[in-house]
């Protein structure tokens, strides 16, 4: 089964310096019907006007993903972190025990668009820790790039996480087609960044996002340029102190 939510569909709050789409419950929007798709609880879509961002915050038990699309993202957090993020590049931070961090657009002329995720940790009271890494376009290029794998995953290049959970991202030229196969008990989220695609029998296109339950294969193909992430989780899933 596969479930199509359209771009206009994501709930979108704009601030000013922020413009948002949450595509599950956040902050003061919540919706019972949206309230996580297996471990992962939110995912974000922010663009962030320059010079602006997310002031000194708080996170607990989490697995928290970001993928810069556009722009430039600096963090800062209390254990002494420090980075810029830059287009490609993905950050894992596991706020386990407690964080404090903050976000902001490090450039004061561009805007900032990223993806964020937050994934239920497998237990709870991890120490914190956060590690940034940059995958080229050309790595991604016309195959679905692993880029966050569980921890305990040989995969090599790829930021590990605590949880049974795996991010794939992908650029697509027209025509090109990937395949991803889900095993017994595994569902997947698929978002298209920018760009139209088919997956499997459905189109997607911009912002489009798609829930992905009992099925064994999934067929991505590009009607034109495309990127897109695609998240395979746990059906189920459990938290341990």
């Amino acid at each position: 089964m596969i479930k199509i939510t359209k771009s206009t569909e994501h709930y979108h709050n704009e601030e000013g310096w922020l413009s948002t789409y949450w595509h599950f419950s956040f902050a003061h929007y919540q919706d019972p019907q949206k309230m996580n798709f297996g471990p992962l609880r939110v995912f974000n879509d922010d663009i962030i006007q320059p010079g602006t961002g997310f002031d000194l915050h708080p996170h607990r038990d989490m697995e928290i993903v970001t993928y810069v699309i556009d722009g430039e993202l600096e963090h800062k957090d209390n254990q002494g972190n420090r980075g810029v993020i830059q287009p490609g590049e993905v950050q894992r931070m596991t706020a386990g025990s407690g964080v404090l961090h903050s976000e902001h657009n490090h450039s004061k002329e561009k805007p900032l668009r990223l993806l964020q995720m937050w994934i239920f940790a497998n237990r709870r009271g991890l120490d914190p820790s956060w590690e940034q890494r940059r995958f080229s376009r050309e790595e991604r290029m016309n195959k679905l790039l692993p880029v966050v794998v569980p921890e305990n995953s040989k995969e090599g290049k790829a930021l590990h996480m605590h949880q049974d959970a795996a991010v794939y991202v992908s650029s697509l030229a027209p025509g090109i087609r990937v395949e991803h196969n889900l095993a017994k008990d595994r569902k997947a989220y698929v978002f298209v960044i920018d760009g139209k695609i088919k997956l499997n029998d459905n189109l997607m296109e911009t912002r489009d996002a798609a829930k992905v339950e009992n099925e064994s294969r999934l067929s991505i193909q590009a009607d034109r340029p495309a990127e897109l992430m695609l998240l395979d989780l746990p059906e189920t899933y459990s938290i341990n102190n």
